[in-house]
């Protein structure tokens, strides 16, 4: 394995320490987010197993106790949901090396679809697997490789490693390839599409409201499909890592869960390939920069905690009158409020909504700040703002 390459992630230690704990390790996440880099450069001394090949499935499959056997002391099983009686015959192994007195063999899991691996997992290895999320490079992983990039660049490129590893006029080639990718994997395996085209209008329709409430019926009009099947393809992109939706906070529990989330992607630079924007230069003058800059600071943070191993909630706060970009919630009764403005130049009117709803939730509100592009340091003591980099 080349490690000349590998960009070192916030997680590693996280993966480490929880290794030395549990037998096995479950790795998921988006496809080509780094997942099986990161198994093979932590674990290099483990055998690496892809049961994307067909011939290691086939083996597998045809004899699962025999194949195992040959890996005493345990392996990388990449795309792991791809063979599902696996996690019966794993869980068995790791409960007879509790007794055997010889050592516990290790397993290193890797899939990239959400719903069908966390479902085995939970079914069979509960108790005996740590679940971690790897998502797509965030800033600073990306700038501690690389150096510092305007938010643009950021924007434009995503947190794909294979993009920031492969020369800028080959960007917009790579995006196709790996939507195409998982147009051809992923989504054939999740779901019964019968006209594709459909599909992929859907999914172009849904970069295109990055960071606005989930409208299943607007777009079930707009696609020509039925409302139910816009709710099942939603499921298959989330199910897929492709997005993830956040909620709206109300007092009442309830009200949260009738109420429309929002909407974004878990990789900017697939949103910007979607609705063809392939330079800085064009992205900086399109209508939706504000919301896609958005979408990456969201991302930013749920990055942050995912890495670090903090269990948080994240919601959107909306009334008649104001709308609240995020509220983070990590335990406690209080949340911390962030305002989101892509523009590069603070202004005090950017506090105007957060004051608002501190006034309105008062103690529950522990903190409130506004994100921006500025580099500007905060010079007011009664103002807090942040540049994205510093989340």
């Amino acid at each position: 394995m080349d490690i000349s390459v590998y960009i070192s992630r916030d997680v590693s230690q996280k993966l480490i320490k929880l290794a030395g704990i549990y037998p096995i390790i479950t790795v998921t996440g988006p496809r080509q987010s780094g997942k099986t880099t990161l198994c093979r450069q932590m674990f290099e001394q483990m055998p690496y197993l892809d049961l994307e090949r067909l011939d290691i499935l086939t083996a597998l499959s045809s004899d699962p106790l025999a194949f195992l056997s040959q890996y005493p002391r345990g392996a990388i099983l990449d795309e792991a949901q791809r063979y599902p009686d696996l996690f019966s015959y794993l869980q068995v192994h790791v409960d007879e090396d509790r007794f055997d007195g010889n050592g516990q063999r290790r397993y290193i899991l890797s899939g990239s679809n959400n719903f069908s691996l966390l479902e085995h997992v939970s079914q069979s290895m509960a108790g005996r697997t740590a679940l971690i999320t790897l998502l797509p490079l965030s800033v600073k992983e990306i700038e501690r490789h690389y150096g510092r990039q305007g938010s643009d660049e950021l924007i434009l490129n995503g947190g794909y490693p294979m993009v920031w590893r492969t020369s800028g006029d080959l960007h917009p080639d790579l995006f196709a390839n790996y939507y195409a990718t998982y147009i051809e994997r992923d989504v054939r395996r999740l779901v019964n599409i019968k006209d594709l085209v459909q599909f992929q209008n859907f999914v172009t329709l849904c970069a295109g409201r990055v960071g606005t409430e989930f409208n299943a019926s607007t777009l079930a009009v707009d696609v020509g499909v039925s409302v139910t099947t816009i709710k099942n393809w939603l499921n298959v992109l989330i199910a897929s890592y492709v997005v993830h939706m956040l909620p709206p906070f109300h007092q009442n529990i309830k009200k949260r869960l009738i109420k429309s989330p929002k909407l974004y992607f878990y990789d900017t630079g697939l949103v910007c390939h979607l609705l063809g924007i392939n330079t800085t230069k064009e992205l900086a003058a399109h209508p939706l920069r504000g919301g896609i800059f958005e979408n990456l600071v969201v991302n930013e943070f749920i990055k942050k905690d995912y890495n670090a191993g903090v269990r948080a909630s994240y919601f959107f706060y909306r009334d008649k009158s104001r709308e609240i970009d995020l509220l983070r919630h990590s335990g406690g009764n209080t949340m911390d409020a962030y305002e989101i403005k892509s523009a590069r130049t603070y202004r005090t009117e950017f506090q105007s909504n957060l004051s608002y709803l501190k006034g309105l939730l008062g103690n529950q509100i522990n903190s409130t700040t506004v994100v921006c592009d500025t580099d500007i340091e905060n010079v007011a003591s009664t103002e807090k703002f942040i540049n994205f980099r510093n989340i």
